[in-house]
């Protein structure tokens, strides 16, 4: 079993950061990607960020390469999401999710290859 606990969410003006926080625990092998999702309101989910757990490559959906940063500290057992120049369009509930398959294996950016979720954070952002 794995757990993950997501914060950092809150509310920004266009332009501004934030970096969300999933501190994770429990079992290794059902961790080996850490994956940062959103659901917008109204919209399906949307897989935004990956990495390799305990170091690793990172993989970044086109859409926020240059704005997101995914990284990850081992020794807090957490993952960081670093959101910056932010839109009013990244309003979204924020999730942090675990899957035991290698992050280049399979389609990290789907929901469906999950195995664990969080419970979510919020990002609004106003313009």
């Amino acid at each position: 079993q794995v757990q993950l606990a997501e914060s950092g969410g809150g509310s920004v003006q266009a332009s501004g950061s934030l970096r969300l926080s999933c501190v994770v625990s429990g079992s290794t092998s059902s961790r080996n990607c850490i994956v940062w999702f959103r659901q917008p309101p109204g919209k399906a989910r949307e897989g935004l960020a990956a990495i390799k757990s305990g170091g690793g490559g990172s993989y970044y959906a086109d859409f926020v390469k240059g704005r997101f940063t995914i990284s990850q500290d081992n020794a807090k057992r957490t993952v960081y999401l670093q959101m910056d120049n932010l839109k009013p369009e990244d309003t979204a509930l924020y999730y942090c999710a675990a899957r035991g398959t290698a992050c280049n294996i399979g389609i990290w950016y789907s929901e469906y290859s999950i195995d664990t979720w969080g419970q979510g954070t919020q990002v609004t952002v106003s313009s």
